[in-house]
């Protein structure tokens, strides 16, 4: 198993060249809540002052920040606010989440209250140790389940699945193949140990790699994926299964509520922080993100499509991964005189990349899944996104569907324009859930003037697991009276069947006592308990509605 683990690599980068070849200068906005103190706040919030907004704000067009400053006012002040909140407390909540992941396994590996009270009388008081097998996550103490759903007619329609213009329409596979997307999406949040095993002994799957890479946003090794393959060879499904935000890292939150953006020619506006998660550049040097999302960059980014079959396609971008496994200094060599760019190998999108042309071209008739929670779905949207950005066609072309969980808003409506042609048709790949009043798909703000904007087909989910497939969640911006209280009166309800769904659907649904936890703080933050994990299993499972048609192998 091989974990990215080294830190970012600095080296010399002459950007003159760079914005000559481009012919112009790229544009950006990035909110920066600790540049302005409480009085600048407090002057922007009560009498809308511009110039005390500005301090907040650093752009590519700075006689623009002003005019940024006044139109987007309530956002920006709702961005700034609740990122100074969250990074008060989070030290506070980082101590916190150490202390409840231990607890929480303390007990669990002790059997309990009961057990740990005899293990204590014998003396075989079992002290959980991180990083091993047995350790789990709070998401994972929040809903046990680890098994999936029919896991059988899952792995019949994988072993004996057509042609990829066939389309399954019976309910039993959409089920079970979103169900796989959805406990993938949570396992991420486990350790590697816990990955491979659940994987192997109980998905009866082949466990390929798990990452632990560079985030520039956060500046620490902190964006985990996985990936697994439906067996060791031949395989028909690759999945790829991004980390999303975890409940007590105050830097996950603050990603979710950033409203910093970078602007791709031709491709769109994209939120900063995920970009930052994947690898693909630096805040601290916006020279970065033009290095890595360009498109002429020819040691980067190559255009394989064309005439010849596809294995030729993959084939000839596998080419590409022995300049990957160069030296820093023949890489220097190759690009340049390059500042602050992160060592791509350590980061996910390239580390990802990599393993998946490897994969592709070692199994040649599989295809491959992206997915996640939260931000891990920011991240498995984002990612084919900038595949297509880098031309990576051949890749593309092999793309079963993406399917995101939770996911926040990642860029504006040209971002969404832009990636229409490969995952609309011939049929859509891109399959958005939202459960009833889940805050984060909520994220950043939108009204008819701001930018961010999802896209993709929405399967929404209500409180009761009816599900109607729409365009845009309703409520799409959480704020105000009616939707506050609609949010908060479902909280009361799912409080009230967290007690009794184990009777009527049977002891699989029962939630723990850490759960009904969770739904009794809903009742105070009741878009956050929406939030867990445990609504898109019910969802996926005992969704009553179902009128999409998924894509086949």
């Amino acid at each position: 198993m091989a974990a990215a683990t080294s830190t970012a690599t600095e080296f010399e980068y002459n950007t003159n060249d760079q914005e000559k070849s481009e012919g112009s200068i790229a544009n950006y906005l990035i909110v920066r809540p600790e540049k302005g103190g409480m009085l600048d706040l407090l002057r922007y919030l009560a009498w809308a002052d511009k110039g005390s907004g500005e301090r907040f704000l650093e752009s590519s067009e700075e006689g623009n920040m002003g005019e940024e400053a006044a139109d987007h006012r309530w956002i920006i002040l709702v961005s700034v606010i609740v990122r100074k909140i969250i990074s008060l407390f989070g030290k506070p909540m980082e101590y916190t989440g150490f202390v409840v992941d231990f607890f929480l396994n303390f007990l669990f590996q002790n059997g309990g209250i009961m057990g740990l009270f005899l293990n204590f009388l014998q003396g075989k008081v079992v002290i959980p140790q991180r990083d091993t097998e047995t350790f789990i996550s709070s998401i994972g103490h929040l809903d046990g389940r680890i098994d999936l759903y029919r896991a059988g007619t899952l792995l019949e329609q994988i072993y004996h699945s057509g042609s990829a213009e066939e389309t399954i329409t019976e309910e039993k596979w959409n089920r079970a193949h979103m169900d796989l997307c959805i406990m993938a999406s949570k396992l991420a949040y486990e350790n590697a140990k816990v990955v491979q095993s659940v994987v192997a002994h109980h998905w009866k799957m082949h466990f390929v790699d798990f990452y632990n890479c560079w985030n520039d946003f956060q500046k620490e090794m902190s964006t985990q994926v996985f990936i697994l393959c439906d067996k060791p060879k031949d395989a028909n499904l690759i999945l790829i299964s991004f980390r999303g935000t975890e409940p007590f890292d105050a830097d996950d939150w603050e990603t979710d509520f950033d409203y910093s953006w970078y602007e791709i020619p031709k491709m769109g506006k994209v939120h900063m922080g995920f970009l930052e998660a994947l690898g693909l550049g630096s805040r601290d040097d916006t020279t970065t993100f033009q290095y890595h999302l360009q498109m002429n960059n020819s040691n980067l980014n190559h255009d394989y499509e064309g005439s010849g079959s596809l294995s030729s396609n993959i084939d000839s971008e596998m080419e590409q991964n022995e300049w990957d496994l160069s030296s820093d200094s023949d890489r220097a060599t190759a690009v340049g005189n390059k500042k602050f760019l992160p060592e791509i190998m350590k980061t996910a999108y390239y580390a990802v990349r990599k393993k998946l042309k490897s994969l592709l071209l070692e199994h040649k008739n599989a295809k491959f899944i992206v997915t996640g929670h939260s931000l891990g779905g920011a991240l498995a949207i984002l990612f084919p996104s900038v595949l297509v950005q880098h031309q990576q066609m051949g890749v593309m072309k092999r793309l079963l569907g993406v399917y995101t969980f939770g996911q926040p808003r990642i860029g504006n409506l040209q971002l969404a324009k832009f990636m229409e042609a490969h995952l609309e048709y011939p049929f859509p790949k891109y399959f958005r859930v939202v459960y009833s009043d889940d805050l984060v798909p909520r994220l950043p703000y939108d009204d008819k003037t701001f930018l961010y904007k999802h896209f993709g087909v929405c399967l929404y989910y209500n409180s009761l697991y009816i599900e109607r497939k729409v365009d845009e969640e309703p409520d799409p911006n959480f704020f105000g009276l009616r939707n506050i209280t609609s949010a908060y009166l479902n909280a009361i309800w799912e409080l009230i069947r967290s007690s009794i769904i184990g009777y009527t659907h049977g002891p699989e649904y029962k939630e723990s006592w850490f759960m009904m936890l969770a739904r009794i703080t809903g009742l105070a933050l009741p878009g956050i308990a929406a939030h867990c994990p445990t609504n898109y299993v019910n969802s996926v499972r005992l969704g009553k509605e179902r009128a999409v048609q998924m894509s086949s192998f």
